[in-house]
């Protein structure tokens, strides 16, 4: 009788296939119910998975949530990409990372349990924040700081720079934060495609007129 030898690609397949439910189902479960209340039963129930698949990708518990953490958020960068890494004036990518913050807040296509997720951990932060801040955050936040840097000139402090850096970032976060009483004061307010597009060019204007004033008055220290 013949032995049939599985074929390494296929076994590969069938585990890649296997990590993405879990990390699909898992970030279900823990949007709707939190880190602690979440139980990898459950988690592996919905995604048709073991036990032993979570600590075969993800070690454990911990490990699979920071994942799904990461993953939720690069969904959504790569979908928005905020830089085009190309060689675009300052202003045009500043509106670049506006709009493209604008539209991961407000996206409405992708899964349910992604802005759900992310807001919750914002309000309940766990340990998992610190990985997603040093590897999907601060890339962004230091290639944002790099634009202003830029467009201020070498005079700017690293403070002012972090400052008109957070700033910007504000302004974006506010119509996200804030939205339930947007809604009531302005209850026309929509946040779709050319919704994104007014707001993402008001927060560069906006933003620049303050970057210009604060270049302006480093000119005039120097005289």
């Amino acid at each position: 009788m013949d032995i049939l030898i599985p074929n390494p690609n296929t076994i590969d397949t069938v585990q890649a296939k296997t990590r993405q439910r879990l990390l699909d189902a898992a970030g279900e479960v823990f949007a709707e119910q939190g880190f602690h209340k979440a139980t990898v039963r459950e988690i592996c129930n919905r995604a048709g998975a073991n036990v032993a698949a979570i600590n075969y990708h993800f070690r454990d518990k911990q490990g699979l949530y920071t994942s799904v953490l990461q993953y939720a958020h690069q969904c959504s960068a790569d979908k928005y990409p905020p830089y085009n890494g190309s060689n675009a004036r300052v202003e045009e990518q500043l509106k670049l990372f506006a709009r493209s913050f604008l539209l991961r807040i407000f996206d409405e296509g992708r899964p349910a349990w992604h802005g759900k997720l992310m807001s919750r951990e914002m309000i309940e932060p766990t340990t998992a924040l610190d990985a997603l801040v040093e590897n999907n955050i601060r890339p962004i936040a230091n290639q944002l700081e790099s634009l202003v840097g830029e467009y201020l000139g070498q005079g700017a402090s690293k403070q002012l720079i972090i400052l008109c850096a957070r700033s910007i970032v504000a302004q974006c976060v506010f119509y996200h934060h804030a939205r339930p009483v947007i809604s009531r004061l302005y209850p026309n307010q929509q946040y779709n495609l050319e919704e994104v597009e007014l707001l993402a060019d008001h927060i560069t204007r906006f933003s620049l007129g303050a970057l210009k004033e604060f270049k302006k008055q480093l000119k005039a220290v120097k005289k």
